[in-house]
């Protein structure tokens, strides 16, 4: 089935009614919202509603969540993550969303909008103009008042009913009875699902009479202490809320000290976190290596952060997140640990300069990717207090985004940064490289030359009058005598940046002057930097552009070897994509298709939607070449669904879009016209990563 949604909650009870009205209601509107209190179940319900509506949509049924967002710059790229749009177009940051959505019709889901309501009230009413097959179910705390909205109201569960007992019983793993102790704790409560998950918890530390005790003691209490928070009147919650603000709190209290601190500190993580980012920035104080991970599985055992999932990766809900960073702004420590956070993960941004360059690669690079949610908090945090350090932090990480397809993100964090620092030097020079990569991949080549040129004078700069590992070339000494030093990486990153851009606009003689000039003057060879091993990479294609075939296969599998010994990826990926066009070129398709799908499964490793459109376009001509149509369709057509993915249309060296259309016209005229059409448009309209399968395979399926 199309499309992408969350695992359901197992604990999920009750609420047949909502989900009928649900159900009718999006039957007949285009825009659903389910609103309520906070913590009443609006994520659970919704996810439930869209797993039995997605069968209803051709097109499937996707999930956003935007609890992650801190303001709405970011909106529209997570958006159109969320639906598989890998978007590398430059224009208007909506206008790839509303062409990706334009033809479909599927559910889009929108988790948590309130904090964005208005943005979000905008970009939906865009996408419905947009994509006339288009249906939004949104969830927020208050409706998003876009015209045609039906609102669903959802309450918390009947406090004396069977169902808010019934969640009781299985969020505590225990049976009780409805009379007694736990039929009380869910009137207290008033049925409020997180609050009874909360009370679960404690029920299973210490039983169902204890904690109905403990409730009753403090909600009889007088107002003024039962909610111990209200040092600033704007976060005053409403009385529809104070239930759930007071079983919060509840659960503060009964937490013990060094967890009350954890949870505050916590509250500065917008995505998943591991153990070891939360200790790097939680720590301190009484809190440390040795103190920390009890305090941490304290939490997971009040079900105040969520457990570990497969990857190690724990999380908070929102509404817990919220009263954890009140109690950070009360304790005077928010802009101290905000600052911890932003320099531990532009710690791990730096890791990239020595990791991509080897075995730790893949590691740092899927690293990057699952802290990607924290990584841009920590980079606005910078752009806002250090612009330097941001400049550092997202020149180590753009090029890792470009590669999964995160343009936006990386040319919008590249341009601010760049525009708001003043620093010099290694951090300039490398953020000039990575926004002229990204650059070339949207197809805008004018600005790419201008932030090329001014990548290769900053390289100079640097190397020059800062760099002291650089050595000096005596064979190349101007008339006034003084010895230029040797190219470094950032020259040869430049020098690849330029020759980059000299392939994609058709000169692969610049291409090989560019990167030949460099490669000669400087020391080493290609396992010695990623820089250098760059360099080699645009050499070899530019000898293959200019006919140098035999010699650019050579060159090639030397590198593909040295990259093998390395376990390096992403070079020996494009060097499989090289190979491909060489047996090609070489009237070898067998050939050719076997390094296509060696490519093929290096991008799909990397998560690169571009690469992967770019691999099935040559595995496609590689099949048409052998003569083998209906499979040439099939891989065709896929990667068409691929290329719609990236929002921009076919792309590729010059020389291989000719191959293709030739050899497709051949495929079609022999299999006939209607029988190419009918597997194309199948697997375009299919599961690309169904396509992708039986393309590895090497088999198609009717």
């Amino acid at each position: 089935m199309r499309g992408h949604l969350p695992d359901e909650n197992p604990g999920f009870v009750g609420r047949r009614t909502e989900l009928e009205r649900i159900s009718a209601a999006l039957a007949e509107h285009r825009l659903v919202t389910v609103t309520g209190v906070g913590g009443v179940g609006k994520t659970r319900l919704a996810l439930r509603a869209a797993h039995r509506a997605a069968g209803l949509y051709p097109d499937g049924a996707w999930w956003t969540d935007l609890t992650p967002l801190d303001g709405d710059r970011l909106l529209v790229a997570l958006v159109a993550d969320s639906v598989d749009l890998a978007d590398h177009t430059p224009g208007m940051v909506t206008t790839g969303l509303c062409r990706r959505l334009a033809d479909d019709r599927l559910l889009l889901v929108l988790d948590s909008c309130e904090h964005l309501a208005e943005p979000c009230a905008r970009l939906v009413t865009e996408l419905l103009a947009a994509a006339p097959g288009l249906t939004v179910l949104a969830t927020s705390r208050r409706p998003l008042g876009v015209e045609g909205e039906q609102v669903v109201a959802l309450d918390p569960l009947p406090p004396a009913g069977g169902d808010a007992l019934e969640l009781l019983r299985r969020a505590a793993g225990e049976e009780f009875p409805a009379a007694g102790p736990a039929g009380e704790i869910c009137v207290r409560l008033e049925g409020i699902p997180l609050a009874l998950e909360l009370a679960a918890a404690q029920i299973r530390l210490q039983g169902a009479e204890a904690v109905r005790d403990q409730l009753g003691s403090r909600f009889d209490a007088p107002p003024a202490a039962r909610f111990d928070l209200l040092a600033h009147t704007e976060r005053v919650w409403p009385s529809r809320h104070q239930t759930l603000r007071a079983a919060i709190g509840w659960s503060h209290e009964l937490s013990a000290p060094l967890e009350r601190l954890l949870w505050a500190r916590l509250s500065v993580f917008r995505g998943p976190f591991d153990l070891a980012s939360a200790t790097a920035v939680c720590s301190g104080g009484p809190l440390d290596r040795a103190t920390l991970p009890d305090a941490l599985d304290g939490l997971v055992r009040a079900s105040l952060v969520r457990p570990p999932d497969a990857g190690g990766r724990l999380r908070m809900l929102d509404t817990i997140r919220a009263y954890g960073a009140m109690w950070l702004d009360r304790t005077g420590e928010t802009a101290t640990v905000a600052d911890r956070h932003a320099a531990h993960f532009r710690g791990l941004a730096r890791r990239g300069e020595t990791a991509w360059h080897g075995s730790r690669q893949l590691r740092w690079y899927r690293s990057v990717d699952a802290h990607h949610t924290d990584l841009r908090t920590a980079l606005d945090r910078l752009l806002r207090t250090d612009p330097d350090a941001a400049l550092d932090l997202v020149g180590s990480v753009a090029f890792a985004w470009s590669c999964r397809g995160r343009l936006r993100e990386a040319r919008d964090g590249l341009e601010q940064a760049l525009l708001l620092s003043g620093a010099r030097g290694r951090p300039r020079a490398r953020a000039l490289w990575a926004l002229g990569v990204t650059l070339v991949l949207q197809g805008e080549f004018g600005p790419a030359q201008e932030v090329s040129e001014r990548c290769a004078r900053e390289a100079r700069y640097t190397e020059y009058t800062e760099d002291p590992s650089t050595g000096y070339e005596e064979s190349h000494r101007p008339a006034d005598g003084r010895a230029r030093p040797r190219p470094g990486d950032l020259t040869l990153d430049a020098a690849a940046l330029a020759g980059l851009l000299a392939l994609t606009t058709g000169r692969p003689m610049a291409a090989y002057v560019v990167v030949s000039h460099v490669l000669d003057a400087a020391r080493g060879g290609p396992a010695d930097s990623a820089a250098q091993l760059r360099c080699h990479l645009v050499r070899v294609f530019a000898l293959t552009g200019l006919g140098r075939l035999a010699e650019a296969r050579d060159r090639a599998t030397a590198l593909r070897t040295l990259c093998e010994g390395l376990d390096e990826h992403w070079t020996r990926t494009a060097l499989e994509y090289q190979l491909a066009l060489t047996g090609l070129l070489e009237g070898d398709p067998a050939a050719a298709a076997g390094h296509a799908r060696a490519m093929l499964e290096g991008t799909r490793g990397l998560g690169a939607s571009l690469g992967v459109a770019l691999g099935l376009d040559v595995l496609a001509t590689a099949l048409a070449a052998a003569g083998d149509g209906e499979r040439a369709a099939d891989v065709s057509g896929t990667g068409e669904a691929f290329w719609r993915s990236t929002g921009q249309p076919r792309r590729g060296l010059p020389g291989l879009r000719a191959m293709h259309e030739k050899y497709t016209d051949t495929v079609r005229a022999t299999i006939g016209e209607p029988a190419y059409e009918e597997i194309f448009v199948r697997a375009l309209t299919g599961l690309p990563q169904d396509g992708l399968d039986r393309a590895l395979r090497g088999s198609r399926h009717s």
